[in-house]
């Protein structure tokens, strides 16, 4: 094992589950959600325009903690079998010496890796009808960083925040600090096609307080809820700052991917190949490393994170990564600039698409159970929240992003070796390894029964 006399720094690793950009003050949200992270990212580097191309969690996840796309990692499904094709962070930096240790993410094939696994409640409502995830989450962490602290080795501690992920049950006096209207209004039918929708009804009526009409009270549980985590993360800062770690120490903080909130008819959920769901934060913060107060337009993916903590942490690592070190661009010298990518999707839906600056296509692999068109196409210049399908009218488009996308994929299948995972993952749904064939047999076979249903699909726990 290398010396550590001259110790090399931590790395604090916040992947928080569902954490969509625009719903943070950070990003010019007009509820202050954030302050904590607000002022985090003015003593680091924010950039605007992160995306997570390949949702949902696990491959998300696998992106962000190899450096590879999903062509590379094989998995886009959130019930991916087998493992991930590429060695993970946690591997990388345990082998010259770390201390890892993952909090919230046991037994996720992403996950791999880790000399240490912990735990904490972050699904099922107390006596009282709420989940305090995030402090849970801290009433392991910040022992855990005591731990690592006293330790003469540096560490990596990833910790997988749960609060934006449904079910939003934030404590007092965070699930109204953003609404103020009465959720029990009889003249207000906003609820109705949430709790008419047969795949979620179930697991929303269990954790919707029963006679809720106001959607605009359960998006406000969201948005308490990410200002809730905001306020506990500022306690694991402190802590950091506490024990002196603070220099020595990189934090990143990101998300898998977004929300869907009431978009799209994808409700309180993270579905559906939108900007919603793609578009996520990225800020990092390293003191003498990284100029303090930056914010970068450029857009960037989530494969380009583990290259970038490598080169920041100066770690001499050889990684074949898809993504790319993003150290130049902070310096304002970008070796490339991404402007067209590959997204994916196979969460509930199985779709990829093509996006562009302007324009974003959307493609159904299977039929979907929201009954949506097979294509999509949305202009997202002059529509940018992605209401208006276009798909019909701008047909040259359709042609011409889909040939664009199919060369894209021809090329990735040329350089892996292997298939479009896309094409491949056909158990995606858990419900056998045959395509769904119409829209009606999804809707009639998909379904989430209640919270400890969902909780499972997310992770299984290790053997």
């Amino acid at each position: 094992m290398p010396s550590t006399s001259k110790r090399k720094p931590n790395l604090i690793l916040f992947g928080i589950d569902s954490l969509r950009r625009d719903r943070m003050s950070s990003y010019g949200y007009g509820k202050l959600t954030t302050p904590h992270l607000d002022k985090l990212a003015g003593e680091g580097v924010l950039f605007e325009q992160h995306f997570s191309p390949s949702i949902p969690t696990t491959p998300a996840y696998a992106s962000m903690l190899t450096g590879k796309d999903c062509f590379s990692t094989d998995v886009v499904a959130l019930r991916h079998k087998g493992a991930v094709g590429a060695q993970t962070l946690a591997e990388v930096l345990s082998d010259i010496g770390y201390n890892t240790t993952c909090v919230g993410f046991t037994g996720n094939p992403s996950s791999r890796g880790f000399d240490n696994y912990l735990e904490y409640e972050a699904w099922m409502p107390n006596e009282q009808g709420k989940c305090p995830k995030a402090e849970n989450l801290n009433d392991v962490t910040i022992p855990e960083l005591h731990r690592l602290a006293d330790d003469d080795k540096p560490f990596f501690l990833f910790l997988r925040h749960m609060d934006p992920h449904s079910p939003y049950l934030p404590p007092k006096p965070y699930e109204r600090i953003f609404y103020g209207g009465d959720e029990h209004d009889s003249a207000n039918h906003s609820m109705d096609p949430v709790y008419n929708f047969k795949p979620f009804a179930d697991f929303l009526k269990s954790w919707i307080p029963e006679g809720v009409t106001d959607q605009e009270y359960v998006s406000a549980q969201y948005d308490g809820a990410v200002a809730y985590m905001d306020s506990c993360i500022q306690n694991l800062l402190q802590t950091v700052h506490t024990l002196g770690l603070a220099e020595d120490t990189l934090i990143i903080v990101t998300s898998d991917h977004g929300e869907t909130l009431y978009e799209h008819d994808c409700y309180f959920d993270h579905h559906g190949l939108y900007d919603c769901t793609l578009v996520v934060p990225l800020i990092i913060k390293f003191p003498g490393k990284v100029p303090a107060g930056k914010r970068i337009s450029d857009v960037t993916v989530i494969s380009d994170i583990m290259p970038t903590i490598l080169e920041l942490m100066e770690l001499d690592v050889q990684l074949d990564a898809d993504g790319q070190s993003l150290v130049p661009m902070i310096n304002d010298n970008p070796e490339r600039r991404v402007s067209e990518f590959y997204i994916t999707e196979c969460t509930w839906m199985r779709k990829h698409g093509w996006r562009t600056p302007h324009w974003k296509l959307i493609r159904s692999l299977e039929p979907d159970f929201h009954f949506k068109p097979e294509v999509e196409l949305y202009n997202l210049i002059e529509d940018p929240q992605e209401n208006n399908n276009v798909a019909e009218i701008e047909t040259e488009i359709v042609e011409l992003l889909t040939s664009r996308m199919d060369a894209y994929i021809r090329k990735r299948e040329e350089q892996t070796g292997r298939t479009n995972p896309m094409y491949t993952n056909l158990g995606w749904h858990g419900k056998g390894d045959e395509p769904f064939t119409s829209s009606q047999q999804a809707y009639d076979t998909l379904h989430i029964g209640s919270s400890l249903t969902a909780r499972s699909l997310q992770a299984k726990q290790l053997k």
